[in-house]
């Protein structure tokens, strides 16, 4: 029987593709800044030794004090580790080099692809209310991105809209299998969103009509538009949505994060 006292769990959605470049993180955080923008609590959890969820929000190297690297293998509180961000409804577990470690040091921890998903489910999430969490994996089939598998409920794969995207595609698809085979038989595919499309270009609309042949349904119908104001708002340390709204790259995340919800609603009756 459901604790009626307990708020609704999060829905918890890995942002993965062990390609880099293809709008992985970008996706992540301007998909969470929407979300808060229609007003959901938010919280992104920076799983890339890169970092660059962190900087792209604003936050400081020298105010990461407690990281995901310590969420994981330190067992660190949830509440010591997340931060705010400029974006109200949106906030950040942020990460720094010392992930990149996590994965020779998870190996010999038997407990090594759940740690993730423990951490996400610490009584003391339920003080936020958070209504999603994203998870921005690193460029890698790796442990970390297996942590994230296990913790999420689903899995956005982000596919560039360039030649040989949906090659990788299957690799991914494979391990989101293996997944539900040995650790998180409920895991499935949240859907794959085009990214930094051009529709001048005839390659980003046979890359589009290959995935939509391929995948049906599970590909979104908001695509991402190849858009200069989205690649240059990380220097601003802003998302799009917050550097230039009226922006096709934020119209595009906007509808996004409302076709995301809509799907949700949808098959949560």
């Amino acid at each position: 029987m459901s604790d009626p006292i307990r708020p609704k769990a999060a829905r918890i959605i890995a942002v993965a593709n062990q390609k880099g470049g293809v709008g992985k993180t970008t996706t992540a955080i301007n998909l969470g800044a929407a979300l808060a923008g229609d007003g959901y609590n938010v919280l992104l959890v920076d799983l890339d030794p890169q970092g660059n969820a962190s900087t792209g929000l604003g936050i400081e190297p020298d105010d990461r004090t407690l990281t995901t690297y310590d969420l994981l293998l330190d067992d660190a509180p949830l509440a010591d580790v997340i931060l705010k961000t400029k974006v109200d409804g949106l906030l950040i577990a942020p990460a720094t080099t010392d992930l990149s470690s996590a994965d020779i040091e998870l190996v010999a921890n038997e407990k090594r692809s759940f740690l993730l998903h423990d951490a996400l489910r610490q009584p003391a999430i339920d003080s936020y209310a958070f209504d999603y969490i994203l998870i921005d994996c690193p460029p890698s089939l790796s442990l970390l991105t297996v942590n994230a598998m296990v913790a999420a409920h689903s899995v956005m794969v982000p596919l560039q809209s360039e030649f040989f995207a949906l090659e990788g595609l299957s690799q991914l698809l494979l391990t989101i299998r293996e997944v539900r085979q040995s650790a998180n038989p409920n895991l499935r595919i949240e859907g794959v969103v085009l990214t930094m499309y051009d529709k001048r270009n005839n390659l980003s609309q046979q890359v589009e009509q290959d995935a939509r042949d391929n995948l049906g349904e599970l590909v979104f119908k908001t695509v991402v538009p190849r858009n200069v104001r989205i690649s240059e708002a990380p220097s601003f340390a802003l998302p799009v949505l917050d550097y230039d709204p009226a922006s096709k790259g934020s119209v595009a995340y906007r509808a996004l994060a409302q076709e995301l919800v809509s799907r949700y609603e949808q098959t949560t009756g």
